[in-house]
């Protein structure tokens, strides 16, 4: 992930170049604007010695040169602008760059903090629920975690359907069993227009790991109606999730599993206390 600093650095760096440029093309305007009247005043100039019956004299031929040169000289400088105008609307694009990057790296770091603010293993759910909803765009979706025991994916949370109409998917088993087994990001290649319900069919299926261990997936079944296409953040976020969440969740199971133990002893010394 970049440095918020350097981004910074450079957002700064690029508004200083854009300032520069800007003047420039101001010069190059009034520049352009004295030399159309110092154009006109010696056309007007030539038009009059043109009208006379007299021979060119030596200073008329030095005006003549004179306007020349400045004709010349102006179209230099109209060139020069429209290569600045080019360049500066190349800094624009650039710039409107640099933003989109600066908020996409602003929301994968409020993710990360957010993910690991807390220990609440419901509370944990709840925020992957809502990256996937605010940042991803999904409208419907569910987050399975592996059982060890049975090495069937179990659905826990989800958005848009509900938990109890899911079914658990055997590891190796469908899309999101073969995703759970590859440890690989699954997309479809085009996201269809009529999307719904069909766990199945997820549209993404991302696998939630920590190093080799498969903690679960997160299976995406539609996204919302005015998001037609996955973004370059919507890639780094799924790889986000693909190690952060699994980390939170699997840290928050295991403090509430230990605090359910703990108070499961209390209980018990404090009856044999008794």
């Amino acid at each position: 992930m970049s440095n918020p600093d350097d981004s910074l650095s450079k957002r700064e760096e690029f508004l200083t170049m854009f300032k520069r440029s800007a003047d420039f093309a101001q010069e190059l305007l009034g520049e352009n604007e004295r030399l159309r009247l110092r154009i006109l005043d010696l056309e007007q100039s030539r038009t009059r010695i043109g009208e006379s019956a007299e021979p060119l004299s030596a200073e008329a031929r030095q005006l003549m040169d004179e306007i020349q040169r400045l004709r010349k000289e102006k179209e230099e400088l109209v060139q020069r602008f429209r290569e600045i105008e080019a360049e500066n609307q190349d800094f624009a694009s650039r710039y409107v760059d640099i933003e989109e990057e600066n908020n996409n790296l602003a929301n994968l770091y409020i993710s990360s903090y957010q993910l690991h603010s807390t220990l609440d293993f419901k509370e944990v759910l709840q925020i992957v629920l809502e990256i996937v909803i605010n940042l991803i765009g999904a409208e419907m979706f569910a987050v399975y975690l592996l059982d060890e025991k049975t090495n069937q994916l179990e659905p826990v949370a989800s958005e848009g359907c509900e938990v109890t109409s899911l079914k658990a998917v055997p590891s190796g088993q469908g899309t999101i069993g073969q995703v759970a087994t590859s440890r690989e990001n699954y997309f479809v290649r085009e996201i269809p227009k009529d999307q719904k319900l069909d766990p199945e069919n997820p549209i993404v299926v991302i696998p939630l790991t920590i190093k080799d261990k498969l903690i679960g997936v997160i299976a995406i079944f539609r996204l919302l109606q005015q998001k037609t296409h996955f973004a370059n953040v919507d890639y780094e976020l799924f790889t986000l999730l693909a190690g952060h969440a699994a980390t939170a969740i699997f840290s928050s199971k295991l403090y509430s599993e230990s605090e359910r133990k703990l108070n499961t002893i209390q209980g018990f010394i404090n009856l044999l206390s008794k």
